[in-house]
């Protein structure tokens, strides 16, 4: 299928064990070079990374050996005729970051976070990559009480600061989420993550990426947050999976669940052309009983449907679209995007 100009990613945690909260393992690990191999297969242009994804360990390596094993992972990419579309430390799991990252109580915990994250930045030139994501995860409380959240929110500011001055060179995306694994998230939706980026001291480096679960975990609707963003001309790249309601963080197959909110935000997507500005990622998973043989298909699914979506954004009757918005016939305007998704035009 024509993929109209649009570059796609995913990250090697998208191809998984099926390992949840609730239950054990239930397909076998496959090594990073095995997650690799299936990238062009898949029709997928670029990876996604966690700092450890690219050097595991590297806590236990020195600056130089980080650069060293980064180099080794850019080889590799090159090889397979792959790019990193970005990198993003991994601040949630270290026993560091119990009480969050960058906004934790401890000043050790937070001289870490920042540490870390400038390692990411090491990682990402070696890589070939000037974007970092940052998902704030632990960024926020369990009870409100336990943190000042006016001086938390004045340490995130700080801390990114410290980056963009570390790194020059690179670009920073913050990813929302109103909740999970903190109960209560400072930075929950892309208003609050734009907010954030103006306060930094070079907010032209400072962007968002949307997830649409996460839009979805907030109550609002992927495409107007994706819009937003595009308004400020800060979408820098987004996740596209679905969600069944407002409960764990599903990343199911992207239109799995509401192929019409997916269409919209292709359509928001492709009708600002968002093709010249950033990767499309595909963030979902496997579902837990899908057979280790058959764990891509959510992969190669989600891009397909993307795809197709495109198409249909690009055939919709603009014309009918325009004359209903015109009679506010929004019933009118109802039936042809429903019709026109169930190709009934």
């Amino acid at each position: 299928m024509e993929k109209y100009g649009y570059r796609f990613s995913f990250g090697p945690w998208n191809i998984h064990e099926g390992a949840d909260p609730f239950g054990p393992p239930v397909r076998g690990s496959q090594t990073f070079d095995d997650k690799l191999g299936v990238y062009k297969d898949l029709g997928f242009d670029a990876v996604q990374f966690h700092d450890d994804d690219a050097v595991p360990n590297l806590g236990e390596l020195s600056p130089a050996e980080i650069r060293q094993a980064a180099r080794a992972v850019r080889r590799k990419l090159d090889d397979h005729g792959l790019v990193a579309e970005f990198v993003a430390p991994r601040l949630w799991e270290h026993p560091m970051t119990i009480d969050g990252g960058y906004t934790a109580n401890d000043p050790k915990a937070r001289e870490y976070a920042i540490e870390r994250s400038k390692r990411a930045i090491d990682i990402m030139g070696e890589l070939g990559t000037d974007l970092m994501v940052l998902w704030l995860a632990r960024e926020g409380t369990y009870m409100r009480e336990s943190k000042n959240v006016v001086k938390a929110t004045g340490y995130l500011v700080e801390a990114i600061n410290a980056l963009l001055e570390y790194g020059p060179q690179i670009r920073i995306a913050i990813e929302p989420k109103p909740n999970e694994p903190m109960d209560l998230a400072y930075i929950p939706t892309m208003g609050h993550a734009l907010a954030l980026g103006y306060q930094t001291s070079d907010p032209a480096r400072m962007g968002v990426l949307m997830e649409s679960a996460h839009s979805v975990l907030a109550g609002l609707d992927p495409s107007d947050e994706i819009g937003y963003s595009l308004a400020f001309g800060k979408l820098w790249s987004v996740h596209l999976n679905d969600q069944n309601g407002l409960k764990f963080d599903q990343d199911r197959s992207f239109g799995a669940v509401d192929l019409r909110r997916a269409f919209n935000q292709v359509l928001v997507l492709d009708t600002n052309e968002f093709w010249k500005v950033g990767m499309v990622g595909l963030d979902v998973k496997a579902i837990r009983t899908q057979p280790a043989e058959l764990a891509t298909k959510h992969l190669s699914n989600s891009l397909w449907v993307f795809l197709r979506l495109v198409e249909l954004a690009r055939s919709l009757d603009v014309e009918a679209v325009t004359n209903a918005i015109a009679a506010r016939d929004y019933e009118q305007l109802d039936w042809i995007i429903l019709s026109h998704l169930m190709g009934l035009d």
